[in-house]
């Protein structure tokens, strides 16, 4: 049904739900799983941030990358690379924009991606990258929070979790 799955992690609790669920529907389907890290850069859409001026010169964006790799090579064990043929990516970009153009080029067919569930001024001020990402994806979108333990003991089997929409 998925060939290819794709995990946007940006490496918090909800990223890491995502990700298991993520590895949960590999097996059902047999898909293989890419999980991408963006880098916010503010100078991809301009030199200037509300701040001032922010330099971005190339050791800069170099170092965030290496750091990125390196965090993402804990993240993905050997089972998601054997099993799952995992693949993880970091790029320098604005989020959303930079996971959709990800899909696009792969051919991805599900995207499956972490919320941290924002609402009110939270939600207005900063946005929701998962709500661009469902807004405009080429493929479906399953959004997952974090739910706490107790909460998952209460309301659902030991180790799952709840999808919520945005």
């Amino acid at each position: 049904m998925f060939r290819r799955t794709l995990v946007p992690t940006d490496f918090s609790p909800t990223s890491d739900a995502a990700l298991e669920y993520a590895r949960i529907l590999a097996a059902k389907f047999g898909s293989s799983v890419q999980i991408i890290h963006v880098i916010d850069d503010p100078t991809a859409a301009s030199e200037f941030v509300a701040d001032g001026f922010a330099p971005s010169t190339d050791d800069i964006r170099t170092a965030l990358l290496d750091q990125a790799h390196k965090r993402l090579e804990r993240l993905v064990n050997l089972v998601d690379r054997s099993r799952h043929h995992a693949h993880a990516e970091a790029v320098l970009g604005l989020p959303a924009q930079s996971i959709i153009d990800y899909a696009t080029a792969t051919g991805i067919g599900l995207i499956v991606m972490g919320t941290h569930g924002r609402t009110g001024l939270a939600h207005l001020l900063m946005g929701s990258v998962a709500e661009q990402v469902v807004r405009t994806a080429p493929c479906p979108v399953l959004t997952v929070r974090q739910v706490t333990v107790a909460d998952e003991v209460d309301a659902h089997p030991v180790g799952m979790c709840v999808p919520i929409a945005v």
